[in-house]
Order: structure tokens, then sequence, then C-alpha cells
């Protein structure tokens, strides 16, 4: 009676926890295209941490046009979130894609920056540099001056 009792035990547990939590819903956004307006919004994210103003100006809602540009309404965004997320290790995937999407992206724009950063600092050198020249010139410049007033004198006295 016990080894009976055991066995339905198992068999029910093994069959509650294969039931669905979230029913697929009838418009679910396919998986890559999840990931890409998951990276998307997780740009906009950043965008209005580093720069909170610069969103506040935009006339229009950020996240609408994300959703627009990928022709997905919110309800139906909501919706396959919702789905998605109710299978802890394909939505831990599909967040690992978003994060390597995004440390591509950091490693472009650090190069980028690093590449300015060289390129400002070169003609911050190079203005120093001219300056320097510049100074340099100035007083030859003022002793050709002088010494053509000194020799336009001389040349008064002799008449």
């Amino acid at each position: 009676m016990k080894n009976c009792i055991v066995i339905i035990l198992v068999l029910f547990l093994s069959v509650s926890c294969k039931k669905e939590l979230v029913k697929q819903p009838a418009k679910l956004i396919e998986k890559e295209k999840m990931i890409d307006i998951m990276y998307d919004l997780s740009l906009l994210d950043a965008m209005k941490y580093q720069n909170p103003i610069s969103l506040d100006s935009v006339e229009t809602d950020p996240v609408k046009f994300i959703l627009r540009k990928f022709k997905v309404d919110s309800l139906q965004f909501a919706q396959s979130n919702m789905y998605y997320a109710t299978d802890y290790e394909a939505y831990k995937e599909m967040f690992d894609e978003v994060s390597k999407r995004l440390a591509v992206n950091q490693r472009a724009t650090d190069s980028i920056m690093k590449i300015e950063d060289k390129k400002a600092a070169k003609d911050k050198k190079k203005k120093e540099k001219d300056s320097i020249k510049e100074a340099v010139k100035k007083p030859l410049k003022q002793q050709a001056t002088i010494d053509s007033i000194k020799q336009l004198i001389q040349s008064r006295k002799k008449r």
C-alpha cells in the first residue's frame, strides 16, 4: 500500500510540473524578434540612465516607437514576454544573447571613444606646437621691424 501511494505521489508531482503556467498567446512574437526588441529596450534604458534629459525632449514615447518598429503592440509584447518568462532557462538564454550584443556594442563604442580621445590629444599637442612656433616667430618679426626702423632712421639722417 505504501508503494502504491509513493508511486501515485511521484506520478502526480511529475504531471503537475509539466503544466504550462501561461498559455501560449495567439500572437506570440518569435524568439529572435523578441531578442531584438529586448535589445532595443535595453539600449533605451541605458540612454535613460546616462542622459535622462535627452529622452525628455523627444515628443513621442520611445518604447512605443520601438514596438512600432517591430510591428508589435504593447499587449502582444507583454503577453509574449510573460510567456517566455515562464521558462527560466530559455528566458535566461534570451537575456544572455542581449547581454552579448550589448557587450559588443560597448566595445565598439569604447574603441571609437579612444580613437577620438587620441585624436583630440594629438590636435591639442599640434595646437601647442603651433602656438610655440608663433611665439618664436613673433619676436623675429618684431626684430625685423625694429631693424627696418633703425635703417629708416639712419637713411634719413644721411639725407
